[in-house]
């Protein structure tokens, strides 16, 4: 299993402690410094059944600046992926990629339910 966070991030601590509390085993990947490729992206978000918006950091700065909020209605799919692949800090977190399943951010239920 692939646990892909960023490490300054209080939610990706959280989850991580999650994750070491239940004992998975997991490969940890810093997004900043490892960014997800476009292969893998859309591999994850075929996997995770949300709507490839979901993947966005909303509340990051990058996204902000970019002004990303009333441009992607008008981006396809591909354009979309090709932008999260760009810069790791675009992308939400934390993220658990599983054989057959992605959760993109941290709500402990669901982890628990997919670690079960």
């Amino acid at each position: 299993m692939l646990y892909v966070n960023y490490p300054k991030c209080t939610t990706c601590i959280k989850a991580r402690k999650f994750l070491e509390q239940v004992g998975a085993q997991f490969e940890e990947r810093n997004i900043k410094t490892e960014n997800p490729t476009y292969e893998e992206l859309k591999e994850w978000h075929s996997k995770s059944g949300l709507p490839l918006r979901r993947f966005f950091n909303t509340s990051g700065m990058l996204y902000r600046s970019l002004g990303l909020k009333d441009k992607l209605d008008d981006m396809s799919e591909e354009d979309m992926l090709e932008l999260l692949a760009s810069d790791g800090m675009l992308v939400k977190r934390p993220i658990l990629v599983t054989q057959d399943k992605t959760l993109v951010g941290f709500r402990q239920s669901e982890w628990e339910e997919i670690l079960k």
